[in-house]
């Protein structure tokens, strides 16, 4: 199916899917894909531009989860808050963060809780510095408000409850 926007064209990555009610759907979850290897692609970008290449999109967005408000962070905090289910990944994630001497971590009873270092920081500061640069004086130049983008934010948070009740629905099936 074509990728044009005239009437009666649908934008889709699975015509399959596309039948019938709730087609929409599939338009959107295209739309998904494009933002979600378009955002992967720019956040290894910007951070290699900020001086660290080397990093994955998860371990970038785990690096800028733990730095959030200066907050000490558990393993499960920070899966819970980027709605990951697979720890195992955002465990492999911090070690090599850890090894980066871009986190620190503490042991506090049973718990390990993660701290972004002096390096760290240093490092989400140049990101946001380049994002700053390269992202957002672009973002001026489309049709969007900060009102707008609030918006789509909130959309996209509920949406995501969707997919998690489709999954666990999925999942008891």
């Amino acid at each position: 199916m074509s990728e044009q926007t005239s009437p009666g064209r649908r934008i889709v990555s699975s015509r399959h899917l596309a039948e019938g009610d709730g087609w929409e759907m599939s338009e959107l979850e295209f739309g998904l894909i494009v933002v979600f290897n378009a955002f992967s692609r720019w956040t290894t970008r910007c951070m290699a531009a900020a001086g660290q290449p080397d990093l994955s999109p998860l371990e970038i967005l785990i690096l800028h989860n733990v730095n959030h408000r200066a907050r000490d962070k558990r393993l499960a905090d920070i899966c819970f808050l980027l709605n990951i289910e697979d720890s195992h990944t955002v465990n492999y994630a911090l070690r090599k963060l850890l090894k980066a001497g871009l986190l620190e971590s503490e042991k506090r009873g049973k718990e390990v809780f993660y701290r972004t270092s002096p390096d760290g920081v240093a490092l989400c500061k140049l990101y946001r510095d380049v994002r700053s640069q390269c992202l957002l004086e672009g973002l001026s130049a489309t049709d969007l408000s900060g009102e707008e983008l609030r918006e789509l934010a909130r959309n996209l948070r509920a949406l995501s409850g969707h997919y998690d009740q489709a999954s666990r629905a999925a999942a008891s099936l």
